[in-house]
């Protein structure tokens, strides 16, 4: 945790989300410094701010969050806007991600395979090999079933549970 707070504040919020590591009395730019250190090593910076002097850490982070209450230039600056002032919707938006990107690539997945055999099909490709040639009606129903399909993958994230 690196924060511009003074460190017994450090400590007390850091002991309520487990985290073991801090830098409390840090300033706006050495902040930013510190970020840089960390994305020099390979490592993925999240940062949660809210104020004026958390702004150049925000833009310099891989992923930003910003309280919705927090100052303009902290809610410009970050890629992701909380709208509570809740730590634990960070954990909640990084489930969702998640979970997103997975049916993103469900769905890629399932249409590839599909449209692997569904355009030869379509083309005529079976009519060289027993003389079945498809009518176009079946070709738009498969089509509208596969983007269906497509759909309803999607819709099952509103009922996973993000908590």
């Amino acid at each position: 945790m690196l924060t511009g707070d003074n460190e017994l504040t450090a400590k007390n919020i850091a002991s309520q989300v487990g985290i073991d590591k801090i830098e409390a009395n840090v300033l706006p730019t050495e902040k930013a410094k510190i970020v840089e250190k960390y994305q020099k090593e390979n490592k993925i910076v999240i940062m949660v701010g809210d104020g004026i002097n958390d702004a150049p850490s925000l833009v310099q982070v891989d992923v930003g969050f910003a309280f919705g209450n927090g100052s303009d230039i902290a809610i410009q600056s970050a890629d992701v806007v909380l709208m509570k002032n809740e730590l634990v919707d960070v954990y909640k938006t990084y489930r969702l991600s998640s979970l997103t990107i997975k049916n993103i690539k469900q769905n890629l997945f399932w249409a590839f395979f599909y449209n692997s055999i569904g355009i030869p099909i379509a083309a005529g490709v079976l009519f060289a090999f027993g003389g079945f040639l498809s009518n176009p009606m079946i070709g738009s129903f498969a089509m509208s079933l596969s983007s269906i399909l497509v759909v309803t993958n999607a819709l099952r994230l509103k009922s996973k549970k993000i908590d």
